[in-house]
């Protein structure tokens, strides 16, 4: 069964209609040969290359030849196999009229990265798609359980899901961090994978993870940057400013997808998470990333800020001149606490949300006010572009 993704496949066209090359990034696995699909489904003429298959990769062994005559919609899947083809995209691209409209499919491997940062510069638009989110699906315990993997999260049971999550762990391992540029042992990142997953939802220690591993901390943050130019790790950079407080400069990391953390910390049921100490930690990671992905809230847009005093605020997303704060608690009904106030004061915050696991909303101050998770899709307005 597809989930007709149509928030993505809006954003998608939008892009396309505004750029010659657009690059739809994401992890492997999460959707976007399918989401591609479904766009090409609706298009009158497009032309598809699959560049794992040995036959579309020899149809380009001369991508000129090839791709000069094509019109319409031209997909190329897997993009990263073919990095020789940007400096034509480039050329192609500033044809007049634009006769074909390019979209790539990459798990944003460091060399897809550079190659359209310096060949292609204004000429391409990024879009990040990520795993199911709750405007997607229905089901928010299961999203949050099985992760956003559409193959995680459409299992037939949950022993299926926990089987294909621990098979794309292997398989990430193994081949596709090779395939995408990675040159770390497969050993050594399962073992910084896992015990980051064990540092899910705090604050990076590069000092702890270097002492672990015993290599410099410039080694283990080469691993934590690996991972999240991957899209498997999420890091929340720190906000501060000229304010009396000490504050926390160090970002925050996160398992990007829920179910996978699950699977690392080896937790294969609804009952084994909710008994786990992380359990708090692997709701707050979920229900951000739910946030930004309902804000359509960019990289650059979005922090953490914490003091050493013990102030803190999970989520701050800030858009021009508007500061919106985002806390994360796994209660039925929170309450006001000093760190909430002394966010929303000190930060100057439009408006804090607490997002609980309740079923109903309420005002705990003036502008500050509980929300329950299920209604963040009503509740909250993507930032305006």
């Amino acid at each position: 069964m597809d989930v007709i993704r149509t928030d993505a496949l809006r954003r998608l066209r939008l892009l396309l209609r505004e750029y010659p090359i657009v690059a739809l990034l994401g992890a492997r696995q999460v959707g976007k040969t399918t989401l591609a699909r479904q766009l090409a489904a609706k298009e009158t003429v497009t032309t598809w290359f699959d560049l794992e298959d040995p036959a579309d990769l020899a149809r380009l062994s001369d991508p000129g030849l090839e791709l000069r005559a094509l019109e319409g919609l031209v997909v190329l899947d897997e993009i990263h196999r073919l990095p020789e083809v940007f400096p034509l995209l480039r050329v192609l691209a500033d044809r007049p009229g634009t006769p074909a409209r390019f979209l790539v499919l990459g798990s944003a491997s460091p060399e897809l990265l550079r190659q359209t940062s310096e060949t292609l510069a204004g000429r391409v638009a990024f879009c990040r798609l990520d795993g199911f989110n709750t405007n997607e699906v229905g089901d928010i315990d299961r999203l949050w359980l099985r992760g956003g993997f559409p193959r995680s999260y459409l299992a037939r049971s949950e022993a299926a899901s926990v089987r294909w999550r621990h098979n794309f762990v292997d398989t990430f391992l193994s081949r596709d961090v090779p395939d995408l540029g990675g040159s770390v042992p497969p050993a050594t990142l399962r073992r910084f994978w896992t015990m980051l997953a064990h540092w899910h939802g705090q604050t990076w220690n590069g000092a702890e993870f270097a002492r672990a591993f015993g290599v410099a901390h410039t080694t283990v943050r080469r691993y934590l940057d690996l991972m999240t130019s991957l899209f498997v790790v999420r890091q929340l950079a720190p906000w501060f400013e000229n304010i009396s407080k000490r504050q926390v400069r160090s970002p925050k990391v996160y398992v990007a997808d829920s179910g996978i953390l699950h699977s690392l910390l080896g937790l294969p049921s609804r009952d084994a998470v909710v008994s786990h100490p992380k359990v708090g930690a692997s709701w707050e990671g979920f229900v951000v990333s739910q946030i930004i992905e309902r804000l359509a809230a960019r990289p650059e847009q979005c922090f953490h800020w914490s003091t050493h005093s013990g102030a803190e605020l999970d989520l701050l997303v800030v858009a021009g001149q508007r500061r919106l704060g985002f806390e994360v608690k796994r209660a039925e009904a929170p309450t006001l606490t000093r760190s909430m106030r002394s966010s929303f004061e000190t930060l100057k915050l439009d408006r804090l949300d607490v997002i609980h696991a309740g079923t109903q909303p309420y005002q705990l101050a003036e502008g500050i006010r509980a929300l329950p998770a299920t209604e963040t899709n009503t509740a909250l307005r993507p930032l305006a572009k």
